[in-house]
């Protein structure tokens, strides 16, 4: 009896932080839209696109490429979900696209939703690069 008690208080403290959990966006705006990469602008003989915001259920996510000819060379996240998982796959998803130079790089695990949003923006500023 001496042990029921502080397992069901323990029990009860740990319901209350998943009761308490709140998404980090809210859903009503989860519809992917996205809004046109911009013109690629150079500087210094390297190309900066920016790609389309894409709207997740997450968050907006939105990538700026930088090329040196038809090389990606740096990709910056300019927006992105406040979210861990997010936080951590970025460094991720970046290497994967300096490694590929492309878009096709495989999902992250935990943040399936943030790289998908993340490859269709990569991909409207290649898109955008090659116009």
């Amino acid at each position: 009896m001496k042990r029921v008690i502080p397992a069901l208080v323990l029990s009860a403290a740990g319901l209350v932080t998943v009761w308490r959990y709140e998404p980090s966006v809210d859903t009503a705006a989860s519809t992917e839209a996205a809004a046109p990469a911009s013109t690629p602008s150079a500087s210094a003989g390297s190309t900066v696109v920016t790609g389309s915001t894409i709207q997740t259920e997450k968050g907006p996510v939105q990538v700026e490429v930088t090329f040196d000819g038809d090389k990606i060379t740096a990709v910056r996240m300019l927006q992105q979900p406040n979210h861990p998982q997010t936080t951590a796959a970025v460094p991720k998803l970046i290497a994967s696209t300096l490694e590929a130079q492309s878009a096709d790089v495989d999902t992250v695990s935990g943040a399936t939703i943030t790289t998908e949003g993340y490859k269709e923006s990569l991909q409207a500023a290649i898109d955008a690069k090659g116009a």
